[in-house]
C-alpha cells in the first residue's frame, strides 16, 4: 500500500465503483457497480488499468484531492471542469501528480456522474468479490460510505510509471439520446392495452427521487389490468415497476434484490448507462425492442467497452485546453435537457460521430 490520495473536500455522492457484486442477488445482496459502465471502463482505459478496475465514481460535483504518494496517474471521465494546482486540465486525458500536488474535480457541465481512476487502482479489500460501495448496507468502498474530507484512499503503486499520457476522445464512444430501448415483460399481462400504449407512446420526467438505486419517473398514469401487487420475485438491472400510483421506477445498481410490484418492461444494459446520466427534469421516452435485438445491443456495449484500450491515443505534450476539444465535450445534454429525443441510431463499434 502507497501514500495513496487525501481527500480534501468530497462531492455529495463520490463511492468507490468497480464492476459491482456479481451472482449474489439470490442470497439478498445488492449488485451495486458503476452506474455508467463505458465511463468507468474509458476512465480506466486511459490510465492503463482494466476495464473494471475500482474507480472513484462522483454524482454532479467531484472531489478535491491531494497526492501523498511519491507519484500517481489520473484520468477523468465526463464533462467535468479539472484542475491540478489551480491550474485547468482536460478530462477524458491522462495527468501525472506528484507528490503535495492538488487535484480539484469540479461540477459537471452535463450530464450526472463522472469517475476518476487510478494507475494501478485504489487498495481496497474486496467484498464478496467486489469493491463496488452499496451505502444502504454500508458494504465495499474504503469505509462503506461516501467520500469524506480526511479520508485517505491508499493507492495499489507507490509511483506512477514513466510513460506518455493518454487522450480518448468521448466522440468516438458515445452516442446516447432520450429513448430508451425496453424488452418488455416479466409481468406485461398485468397491464392494459391502453397502459401499454401509455407506456410506450408517452413522455416522462425524471423527478427528482433519483439516485443509484432508482429513478422515479413522472407522466401519465399506466393503467393496470388488476391489482398492482405481485409475489416479490427478482429484480434485474433496469427493471420498470410500476406502482399503485402509475408512475414507473426504473431500477439502477443499487437496486434492492427483489420486489412486489408488477414489472411493465426491463431497460437494456447499454441504455441503463445512458439514463443514470439523466439530471432530474431530462425528459425521456421508451421503445419496445425484442429480446434478440436487446441482445445484439448487449454484446456491440460489451465488445465496445473490450476496444477501448485500441480507440486510446497518446497524449500530444502541451496539449491542454485547446478550444476545438473543450467544445467536443459538451456531448451529453441531449440527454439531461428537456425536450423530445429522436430514437437512438445503433450502437456501433466505427462510429465517429456525435448524435
Amino acid at each position: 500500500m502507497s501514500g495513496g490520495l487525501k481527500v480534501i473536500a468530497a462531492g455529495p455522492g463520490s463511492t468507490l465503483q468497480d464492476r459491482g457484486r456479481l451472482g449474489h442477488q439470490r442470497f439478498g445482496v445488492s449488485t451495486a457497480g458503476a452506474a455508467d459502465p463505458l465511463l468507468l471502463a474509458a476512465s480506466n482505459a486511459l490510465v492503463g488499468n482494466d476495464a473494471f478496475e475500482g474507480a472513484i465514481e462522483f454524482t454532479l460535483v467531484g472531489d478535491t484531492l491531494e497526492v501523498a504518494a511519491r507519484s500517481c496517474r489520473i484520468a477523468v471521465t465526463g464533462d467535468a471542469e479539472l484542475t491540478i494546482d489551480g491550474q485547468p486540465h482536460l478530462p477524458w486525458t491522462s495527468h501525472r501528480l506528484d507528490q503535495g500536488q492538488r487535484l480539484r474535480v469540479g461540477a459537471l457541465a452535463t450530464g450526472a456522474r463522472g469517475y476518476l481512476a487510478v494507475a494501478g487502482g485504489f487498495d481496497a479489500a474486496p467484498v464478496l468479490g467486489s469493491v463496488s460501495t452499496h451505502l444502504r448496507s454500508g458494504l465495499g468502498g474504503f469505509t462503506g460510505t461516501r467520500l469524506q474530507p480526511g479520508d485517505h484512499l491508499p493507492l495499489k503503486l507507490a509511483e506512477a510509471p514513466q510513460e506518455p499520457e493518454r487522450v480518448l476522445d468521448p466522440r468516438r464512444i458515445l452516442d446516447r439520446s432520450g429513448v430508451l430501448r425496453v424488452v418488455l415483460g416479466p409481468q406485461k399481462s398485468h397491464f392494459t392495452e391502453a397502459g401499454m400504449a401509455t407506456f410506450l407512446e408517452s413522455e416522462f420526467t425524471v423527478t427528482a427521487e433519483a439516485d443509484r438505486m432508482g429513478y422515479r419517473l413522472d407522466g401519465p398514469a399506466i393503467e393496470h389490468a388488476g391489482g398492482f401487487n405481485i409475489i416479490s420475485d427478482g429484480i434485474p438491472l433496469g427493471a420498470i415497476q410500476v406502482p399503485g400510483t402509475g408512475r414507473p421506477i426504473v431500477l439502477l445498481a443499487d437496486r434492492q434484490t427483489t420486489g412486489g410490484y408488477p414489472k411493465i418492461a426491463c431497460v437494456i444494459v447499454p441504455d441503463v448507462a445512458a439514463l443514470s446520466q439523466f439530471r432530474p427534469g431530462a425528459k425521456l421516452r421508451f421503445r419496445a425492442v425484442t429480446v434478440e435485438e436487446g441482445t445484439d445491443a448487449h454484446r456491440v456495449f460489451a465488445e465496445l467497452i473490450g476496444n477501448l484500450p485500441a480507440l486510446v491515443e497518446t497524449a500530444i505534450p502541451g496539449g491542454v485546453l485547446d478550444s476545438e476539444r473543450l467544445l467536443s465535450l459538451n456531448l451529453i445534454d441531449g440527454m439531461v435537457l428537456a425536450g423530445k429525443a429522436p430514437d437512438p441510431p445503433p450502437l456501433r463499434m466505427d462510429r465517429k460521430d456525435t448524435p
